[in-house]
């Protein structure tokens, strides 16, 4: 599968099968959460919560593109990723693009 933040793929043409999409909300951990509290007080990176969000991001991904191969896509092209806060401990991850099949 290809996945790419164009609209086209270099050399290919593309049969366009439809909007795939894939996300997650993700909360955050108790025990992670009161040490990252602690780091914002002396400033810094919050890596608990970057290494969370990247997983989070991967998940999403991993069912964006499941989510095209049940059409039969051979790529994803026009991937967008955005966030929102649910409430004050989650966050939703949502990733959509076009599922596309090559032509012959």
């Amino acid at each position: 599968m290809i996945l790419v933040n164009t609209d086209y793929i270099s050399g290919k043409e593309l049969e366009i099968l439809g909007i795939v999409k894939g996300s997650i909300i993700q909360s955050r951990h108790l025990g992670k959460d009161i040490m990252t509290s602690l780091k914002t007080l002396v400033g810094g990176e919050l890596g608990a919560y970057g290494e969370m969000m990247n997983e989070a991001r991967a998940m999403a991904t991993k069912r964006m593109v499941q989510e095209a191969e049940q059409l039969g896509a051979d790529a994803v092209v026009n991937i967008r990723y955005a966030s929102s806060a649910i409430k004050a401990n989650a966050a939703e991850i949502l990733v959509f693009g076009t599922a596309a099949k090559f032509k012959d």
